[in-house]
């Protein structure tokens, strides 16, 4: 190839060179490439069919759809919005500012917690982890101004100080727009900043709640309540379920609860007012006119490069496709997906699910008490394959008022779907539920009902093609899809059984042996330098063990092959984690993303399997090369 790069030093280069040389990244955009080439190419179609059912050039096929074009038309309306500027919130803006001590928002509690106005503390209704065919009541606390609570160490000052300026200038300009004077705003804005810190210094950061399995802290309602005043816990639950009121909370954050006493009470109340203030302007922004619209937008743009907004009929796009998700990700299924790649792809899970099955049973650091608990698990998967059959009724109960503001359709759409997530409490777990829309291009395992979902958008070249050879489609949706099943067996997902729950089904010997393996997944990844920063080996090793899983099975499947092209295999591997990305965009993603950098993903795992060095006669001077003793592999 002319870009004079050797596959044996840098296959993502190899492969992609060409295209990254010439790829311009959308103004619009942090990135391009790979996955979100597939999303700008869902994005164009649904636009085009929204834009056609808006008019009544295409029939809408029912009512929940409908109510995401009438979304669709509403947030395109700029006229209606640039004349209505802040006027939207004020209502809200009042609620807030008529607070002035704790006992204020205790009497609204429930309000504010079923209108989605912004609260101390997070409260809502999740799966129990330990007995996934029941909900449980969940609390957390709120998140910080900035992306993670790393950008607050002492090590990211100036990385901190820098964002926090943007953010502050972005705010004020916000401000501006309300009734508040200069002072109260500068008051304001102070003491939000202040209240920020203590969250920070609370809340557990992405690398921390990456170990998903530590979210599930059982504690008694008694000493959450104790620990939650001077919030008045027993009453809101009281409030919402009359005498059903759950005996026991489950406390993701710990941390944040014990210290939540010096985040909230009456001395500092101020700080909690003025910080709801400023979330509120935050959040609403985006729904107001254009202005304040790319006001509010300022501080995201620095943080991920973007040199503009999106448009406001994308952004119309994403609201409508965002609050209607099953109904469009059915839509787009039932139109675009054929039921021939449906039942090819459905084929390829299943095989990969028994040659997993096979790679287990011949695994030589289990025992086979565990071998069979791990097959079971297999056995048990559910596959999701395209789009559901129906939506959840919860659309059924949304509004969109065409004559109300965009920010008011929104908020009540908000309340519906909260309303809806805490009266699941006492309801059974609907296991048949999707967590991915079928227009969304991506993939995803769900550890608590031990199932993986492919959505009809990712099913598309280069991951997935028809016209593709199998090796490509093993390369590309074949090791996707041995990445989602490897989530059963990661870090995390090894902790839960096959019916979801959090469950240690390996013997003692095992599970030492399991996470010395991790240990050795993170070491690989250790410290490797990137022009934008060190990657965290820690943070991003349950993906890191997923990709390897995937790269293993898949080439498991490629040595019974007559026809294998192991070439076209890790061509097209290197070929799907193409991406060009800005460099603001990469380093913000080096903090709060829990996957390796897309060059990593493509060059880090070939690495570790025989038939990488066998393909391309890689040897000890390539860049690509490591030793036999240091290559790791799982599952």
């Amino acid at each position: 190839m002319e870009n004079k790069v050797r596959v044996q030093d840098d296959l993502y280069l190899f492969v992609n060179k060409e295209w990254l040389d010439k790829a311009e990244i959308p103004g619009d955009k942090p990135a391009c490439g790979g996955f979100n080439e597939l999303a700008t190419g869902v994005e164009d179609l649904l636009i085009g069919d929204l834009n056609k059912m808006a008019k009544g050039r295409r029939q809408t096929p029912n009512e929940n759809v409908q109510k995401a074009v009438d979304l669709f038309v509403l947030a395109k309306n700029v006229k209606k919005r640039n004349k209505e500027g802040i006027k939207p919130i004020l209502k809200n803006l009042d609620k807030l500012n008529k607070l002035n001590k704790v006992s204020d928002l205790n009497r609204k509690f429930k309000d504010f917690l079923t209108a989605g106005l912004p609260l101390p503390v997070s409260i809502g209704v999740n799966e129990d982890m330990k007995n996934t065919l029941n909900h449980c009541l969940i609390l957390s606390g709120p998140e910080t101004f900035l992306p993670d609570t790393t950008y607050y160490k002492e090590e990211m000052k100036p990385q901190h100080d820098a964002l926090i300026g943007v953010w502050s200038q972005m705010v004020e300009k916000l401000l501006s727009y309300t009734d508040y004077s200069k002072e109260e705003g500068a008051k304001i804005l102070a003491e939000a900043l202040k209240f920020d810190e203590i969250i920070a210094g609370l809340v557990k950061s992405s690398e921390e709640w990456s170990e998903y399995v530590k979210m599930y802290n059982p504690t008694s309602l008694k000493r959450t309540a104790t620990l939650l005043k001077p919030l008045k816990l027993k009453k809101l639950l009281t409030d919402l379920y009359g005498e059903n009121i759950p005996e026991e909370i489950i406390v993701a954050d710990p941390r944040f609860l014990k210290g939540f006493k010096g985040l909230l009470n009456e001395e500092n109340f101020s700080l909690y007012k003025s910080w709801a203030i400023v979330n509120l302007l935050i959040s609403a922004s985006p729904l107001l006119s254009e202005e304040i619209r790319e006001v509010g937008s300022e501080y995201s743009k620095i943080l991920s490069g973007l040199q503009s907004l999106p448009t406001i009929e994308k952004q119309a796009y994403r609201l409508a496709t965002g609050h209607f998700a099953e109904p469009i990700g059915l839509y787009y299924g039932k139109t675009y997906f054929g039921e021939t790649a449906k039942k090819d792809v459905t084929e390829m899970v299943e095989e990969i699910i028994s040659t997993y099955k096979d790679r287990i049973q011949k695994n030589d650091f289990l025992s086979e008490e565990t071998k069979q608990k791990a097959i079971l698990k297999l056995d048990k998967i559910v596959i999701k394959m395209g789009y559901p059959d129906k939506c959840d009724q919860l659309y059924d109960k949304l509004i969109v008022s065409k004559k109300a503001s965009l920010y008011n359709v929104i908020m009540q759409l908000k309340a519906q779907v909260i309303k809806d997530n805490l009266e699941k409490l006492t309801l059974p777990v609907d296991r048949s539920k999707w967590v991915m829309a079928g227009h969304v291009v991506n993939a995803c395992y769900n550890p608590f009902t031990n199932d993986i979902t492919f959505p009809a958008a990712i099913l598309q070249k280069p991951f997935y093609s028809l016209k593709q050879s199998r090796s490509e489609n093993l390369g590309g949706i074949g090791a996707v899809i041995g990445h989602e099943i490897s989530h059963a067996f990661d870090n995390n997902g090894a902790k839960c059984d096959e019916n979801g729950n959090l469950n240690n089904w390996w013997t003692k010997e095992d599970e030492k042996r399991f996470n010395q393996k991790t240990k050795e997944m993170i070491k690989e990844f250790s410290g490797i330098e990137l022009p934008w920063g060190k990657v965290n080996a820690k943070f991003i090793v349950s993906e890191n063990i997923a990709d390897n899983g995937g790269m293993a099975v898949t080439l498991e499947i490629m040595s019974k092959m007559k026809d294998a092209d192991y070439e076209s295999y890790f061509y097209n591997w290197a070929r799907v984690w193409c991406q060009k990305q800005r460099e603001e965009y990469a380093k913000l993603l080096l903090q709060v993303d829990v996957h390796a950098p897309a060059v990593l993903r493509a060059n880090m795992q070939p690495r570790n399997f025989n038939e990488w060095y066998k393909t391309f006669n890689v040897q000890k001077t390539d860049k690509m090369y490591i030793a036999p003793q240091k290559r790791v592999v799982i599952w």
